[in-house]
């Protein structure tokens, strides 16, 4: 028996070889990184020229609401001690649109230090409630308006119903303007019934069911009867099946006198 006899060592074949980087490759890698580091310097430098501070603020547009130093003064508390280059442009036309009568802005760089900004101011359409102001899309922008048109319909209705109502007087004026009228108010009340008021001073009661047919019907055939009764009529009651009730001025009585054609809705739960 042979002791002591050693295992043959295992021998690296010459595909177990680790690559080895030439000295030239080094040499590229070091050439580009330092390009990259020179190039992120340059740009870092021009920037830093660039982002001056912001020190004049240009207000453009169409006032009679809104007034352009409000605005400038605005935009220079949101962008003291800030550059041009990185002022967040959106935070600006954001702070510009909270102000009253602002409907839209928006802002632009004009180089080497001053931003522009453009307004449009909103458009009152019709006021809402006591001293509310409703814009062209029935959206409520201001609660408490020190200074209301006169000439602006009164709209009204349960909170949260700005929209709907501003959408029926808008649809309903349409028509009747054609007709030679238009209206002066809009109430929609707790329960759903809406009643119009036109500039002649005749109320127009509609009701909670059916209102576009039922103003459909008024436009064909109420219409006629306002023409040659304008001055003796205090209100039409569309509330009826197939017709209208009239409800005539006596002094200051309201006596309802309803058309040969009317039939009394009470399912509608109106009267």
């Amino acid at each position: 028996m042979i002791f002591g006899q050693s295992k043959p060592k295992n021998r690296r074949t010459g595909g177990d070889k680790k690559p080895r980087i030439s000295g030239a490759m080094l040499a590229k890698i070091g050439v580009a990184a330092l390009g990259v580091a020179a190039l992120g310097i340059a740009v870092t430098l021009v920037v830093g020229a660039l982002d001056q501070n912001i020190t004049q603020v240009s207000v453009t547009g169409r006032f009679q609401r809104v007034s352009p130093v409000e605005v400038e003064q605005a935009v220079k508390a949101r962008v003291r001690d800030i550059g041009l280059v990185s002022v967040d442009l959106a935070a600006v036309r954001r702070a510009v649109e909270q102000l009253p009568w602002v409907d839209a802005a928006s802002v632009e760089r004009q180089w080497p230090h001053a931003l522009s900004i453009r307004v449009v101011e909103q458009v009152a359409a019709a006021r809402w409630g006591a001293n509310g102001l409703l814009n062209t899309r029935g959206e409520l922008f201001i609660s408490e308006a020190r200074h209301i048109p006169p000439e602006l319909p009164r709209l009204s209705g349960p909170p949260g119903t700005q929209t709907e109502v501003a959408r029926r007087y808008l649809a309903a004026q349409g028509q009747l303007i054609e007709a030679g009228m238009r209206l002066t108010a809009v109430r929609l009340d707790a329960r759903g019934s809406w009643e119009f008021d036109l500039d002649n001073g005749i109320t127009v009661r509609l009701g909670r069911r059916q209102v576009d047919e039922r103003f459909a019907r008024f436009v064909q055939a109420g219409v006629g009867q306002i023409a040659a009764h304008a001055s003796d009529i205090n209100y039409i009651d569309m509330r009826y099946t197939n017709g209208f009730a009239i409800g005539w001025r006596a002094g200051n009585q309201r006596v309802a006198a309803a058309t040969a054609a009317a039939e009394d809705d009470n399912s509608d739960g109106d009267f």
